[in-house]
Parts: structure tokens; sequence; C-alpha cells
């Protein structure tokens, strides 16, 4: 969707935070790692999406490290906090004049959980902001209509600690027929499999692995059980935006995207203000699609 010159500086910054982290890396190691992303950089850049960039990047890194899952520990201690926040949230959800518009809003607060923007973020004050907020772009009671008519639903995760928000909006919406997607295998702080079943996700939903690694949803690159899932589901609930990089150009108007808005490059791309946040689906547009 996106290659703009600042997510070229994104992932540095990423890339130079988890090299200084790990003092178990040699400084030689550091600096070959650093000429490599460079020549990828120069080989690759323009010629892929955003996620499916970052995901040459992280494999680049796993070939130098071994270490296939490097924000392990951050992804368990979010998933922590958040199933401590769980019983605050559902009392909220509980006892709010409208239940459904105060779980979504949870879920998209939950969004703020992403080390690929920053690795400094406070969710209590964004839990609080989220509740009073309006949103810049709202087709929040578009989305409730429609999965009061939808057969099936495909409910696409995004991050480690966001999901059990997730499954907090899921035990609200309480559909008989939704199926959660994780990633194929360990990116960044994205959720998988594992994240789901500890968080358990599949209390409340049946949980699938979309098969592939990209922070995102690469529809070309999915397995095909996956792709059956998509092709056939009523709606689409896309998280976050590496989903949103990954499926915005699909032009499916069974997608909604539920996020908080993190750069400025999306805030410009979808026409609203950083750190805003969103539940839009272009059936929503009277006028024109976003894209």
């Amino acid at each position: 969707m996106i290659s703009d010159y600042r997510c070229y500086y994104c992932f540095t910054r990423v890339f130079e935070r988890l090299l200084s982290r790990d003092d178990s890396i040699s400084p030689e190691v550091k600096n070959s790692f650093t000429g490599d992303m460079i020549k990828l950089y120069a080989e690759n850049w323009g010629k892929h999406n955003t996620p499916v960039f970052a995901r040459k990047l992280y494999a680049l890194l796993r070939n130098y490290t071994g270490d296939r899952d490097p924000y392990k520990l951050e992804k368990k201690k979010y998933n922590d906090i958040a199933l401590g926040l769980l019983p605050e949230m559902k009392s909220l959800v509980e006892n709010s004049r409208d239940p459904f518009n105060t779980a979504l809003r949870l879920s998209i607060a939950g969004n703020i959980v992403d080390f690929a923007v920053s690795d400094n973020f406070n969710l209590h004050a964004t839990i609080d902001r989220v509740l009073k907020a309006p949103f810049a772009i709202d087709h929040s009671e578009l989305l409730k209509s429609t999965l009061g008519k939808a057969r099936s639903v495909l409910y696409l995760g995004d991050n480690t600690g966001e999901i059990v928000f997730d499954k907090l909006f899921i035990e609200t919406i309480a559909h008989s027929n939704l199926v959660y997607a994780v990633r194929g295998a360990p990116v960044i702080n994205d959720a998988t499999i594992e994240d789901a079943e500890y968080v358990g996700m599949n209390e409340v939903a049946r949980v699938v692995s979309n098969g592939f690694d990209a922070p995102s949803t690469v529809l070309s690159e999915s397995s095909e059980e996956f792709r059956k899932l998509f092709n056939e589901a009523d709606l689409i609930i896309s998280k976050g935006q590496g989903n949103l990089e990954g499926l915005i150009h699909e032009n499916d108007r069974r997608i909604f995207f539920l996020l908080m808005v993190k750069c400025n490059v999306v805030a410009e791309f979808l026409k609203v203000e950083k750190n805003s946040f969103v539940a839009f689906s272009e059936s929503g547009f009277t006028d024109k699609p976003v894209t």
C-alpha cells in the first residue's frame, strides 16, 4: 500500500533499538547486519508494500541472530498486562449504555501496543482517551448492523496485548460463526496461535493462522485455508495498521478497518489526524471510497 520515505527512517529506528538492547550480538555482527540492511533497502525499496518489506528485514535479522522471536518477552508481558485489566474492562462494558460501542472502543485502544511503531506507549492513557474521543471516521453503527446480518465473520488479529481486548469485543458481539486469524509465525509483536491460546481466544472463537509471517494480511502469500475463509466470509473485521496496509487496495466492501492511527504516513493517507481512532469500511462512504 504505502512506500513513503518516512517508512525507511521508521524501520531504521526500530532495528537500531533492537540491536542496541541485545548485548549478546557482537558489534561486528551489528555492523554486518546494518550493511546488509542497507543493501536490502537499495534492492527492494518501493517494490513491496510496507509489511512485506518489514518481513524481509526481520528475516534478515533472524539469519544473523538465530532468534525467531525477539519480542517474546514483551509479547507475554503485554498479554499479561491486558489480562490483568480484563475484569475492569468487562465491568466497563457490562455497565455501559452501549456495550457494543464500549467494547469496540476498547478493542481499538489495544492497538496502541505496537512495537513496529514505538516501544514507548501508555495503554491506560489510551483506554481513557478512546472512551471519550470521537472517532475520526466512524462507521461503527454500520458495523453493528452488518454483524447482525452476517452469517460468517472473519476477524483479523494484530498485536499481542491487543488480542485480549479483541477477545472482549468478540464476547460482546457473541456471533455464532466467527473465526479469529493470527500470523503464521512470530514477527515483531504480532499475535500467533500460541499467543491466542495463551489469552483464551479459543474460548470465544475458532482460531486459525493466516499461514504467512508478514506483520499484515497478504492474501497472495496466505494459506489456502485462510484464503478460503477470507473469500467466503460475509464480514471481515481488520485490526491495526499492518492489516490496513495489506488490504486497503483490495477495495473490498466487506472489510471494516479498526485501528489507532499511529504515524503521519497513514494519517495522511486516511486524511485524519495522527493518534486518532477510526472504524471504517468503504461501504460506509456515501461519496467515494477513501482510496
